[in-house]
């Protein structure tokens, strides 16, 4: 069993910084990428960033040059730094792990969610 553990969010001025942090546990052999979603009220759940396990990154356009993704392959950890947070970044951030391969099933590696943080920036 894979579980995702969230911690971090909470409330923060407009132009101020948050940093989310998630750790995966379980009989895991591997990761192919983590990364963070998040999802305003009314709205679908979108990519915030995401980090191969070689270090590759990706983000959404509204957050690039704001936040950084990073990630400890040896403890199965992610972490979002977010600065200069708008009111938009107003959300639920979902930590999620694709293609994690455990040595209980490895022939089906499968993707898994933390139960969400939330975020709230203030104006």
């Amino acid at each position: 069993q894979v579980q995702l553990v969230e911690s971090g969010g909470g409330l923060v001025q407009a132009g101020g910084s948050l940093r989310l942090s998630c750790a995966a546990s379980g009989s895991i052999l591997s990761i192919v990428v983590m990364g963070w979603y998040r999802q305003a009220p009314g709205k679908q759940r979108d990519l915030v960033a995401a980090i191969g396990s070689t270090g590759t990154t990706n983000y959404a356009d509204s957050v690039k040059g704001r936040f950084t993704i990073s990630r400890d392959n040896a403890k199965n950890t992610v972490t979002l730094q977010m600065n200069s947070l708008k009111s938009e970044d107003t959300a639920v951030y979902y930590c999620a792990a694709l293609g994690v391969v455990t040595n209980t099933n490895p022939a089906n590696p499968g993707t898994y969610w933390g139960q969400g943080t939330q975020v709230t920036v203030s104006s």
